[in-house]
């Protein structure tokens, strides 16, 4: 699986961008997908993550109630919609896709994720 990410770009504070996560490969639609993010002289950290068939979400504290991720297994893109952002939002953003087929739950952990895109920088300004 190939991951490619787009969408970032700079906002302001309370503005809004949509991350898209294009993927290559006819296992993607059974894999989870995840978002991370990493911000400078911090640690990756998870955002947000998708179950294969999309029935299942699971957030960040941080992010909660202002991202909302998605998909679209026909198209084989994962998206996520930041709303309401933050200066504490800026960050390179990763999509990622879990290694384990038709996982129930949403794995958080770097450690669940063996496929990475290259990242796309969000920059939120107040």
């Amino acid at each position: 699986v190939q991951l490619q990410a787009s969408g970032g770009g700079s906002v302001q504070a309370g503005g809004s961008l949509r991350l898209s996560c294009a993927a290559s490969g006819r296992t993607f639609s059974t894999h989870a997908t995840g978002w991370f993010r990493q911000a400078p002289g911090k640690e990756r950290e998870f955002v947000a993550g998708i179950i294969w068939s999309g029935y299942r979400t699971y957030y960040a504290d941080s992010v909660k109630g202002r991202f909302t991720i998605s998909r679209d297994n026909a198209k084989n893109t994962v998206y996520l919609q930041m709303n309401s952002l933050k200066s504490e939002d800026t960050a390179v953003y990763y999509c990622a896709a879990d290694g384990v087929a038709r996982r129930a739950s949403v794995p958080v952990t770097r450690a669940s994720y063996d496929y990475w895109g290259q990242g796309t920088q969000v920059t939120v300004s107040s």
